[in-house]
């Protein structure tokens, strides 16, 4: 274990703290929100919306595991409430799961878009360092010489896309999970509507 926790403190030193330490960060908050956006994104039980509010109707007494339960249950207290313009009213009462659902997409996508510009940012100082070195003739340094400027701008470039790709890979699988939701959201509102407003859209 300390072998390990050693290596990795080298790791990130010879990357440079002033760059490896904010991507660090970045990839423990980009896996925090991709956790959250994978346990608010699930869908529930599996049958289909329209089976789903039929059950429900009939006293279904399971509780709600995820989006579309939750979304089945309060849609048909809405609509048994029997309001005028009764979409409006669904709109309303499903907003707060859409907004639950787009939480941290933005967050995602920009720790995906800063990650690799932070690499190379720190890709550029290392190889700055390396031409410096270069230039005064000096094969090593305090700083690490041509060695430490090339470990540096590799270490950083390769940090910033195991950062960056996985969030791409999960992220983009998640957006996706959320359109099918987003998608089974306005069928339920059409069923409801349907059976409680003769077909309001």
């Amino acid at each position: 274990m300390l072998e390990f926790l050693d290596k990795s403190i080298d790791y990130l030193v010879q990357g440079g703290l002033y760059i490896m330490v904010p991507l660090l960060i970045s990839a423990a908050v980009l896996w925090f929100a991709l956790g959250y956006r994978a346990m608010t994104l699930r869908r529930g039980n599996r049958r289909s919306v329209r089976v789903l509010v039929e059950k429900y109707e009939a006293s279904y007494e399971r509780q709600p595991a995820g989006i579309i339960d939750t979304a089945v249950t309060r849609g048909l207290v809405v609509a048994k409430a029997a309001p005028p313009n009764l979409r409006q009213h669904l709109d309303g009462e499903f907003v707060g799961l859409e907004a639950e659902m787009s939480r941290f997409v933005t967050l995602v996508r920009s720790i995906v878009a800063v990650a690799p510009l932070l690499g190379l940012l720190g890709t550029v100082i290392g190889m700055i360092e390396t031409f410096d070195s270069l230039g005064d003739m000096t094969m090593f340094s305090q700083s690490g010489g041509i060695a430490g400027g090339i470990a540096q701008a590799l270490l950083t470039t390769q940090m910033g896309l195991a950062v960056s790709i996985p969030g791409v890979i999960v992220g983009g699988a998640l957006e996706r999970r959320q359109d099918v939701l987003e998608q089974e959201l306005d069928k339920l509102k059409d069923i409801l509507c349907t059976r409680y407003a003769g077909g309001e859209k």
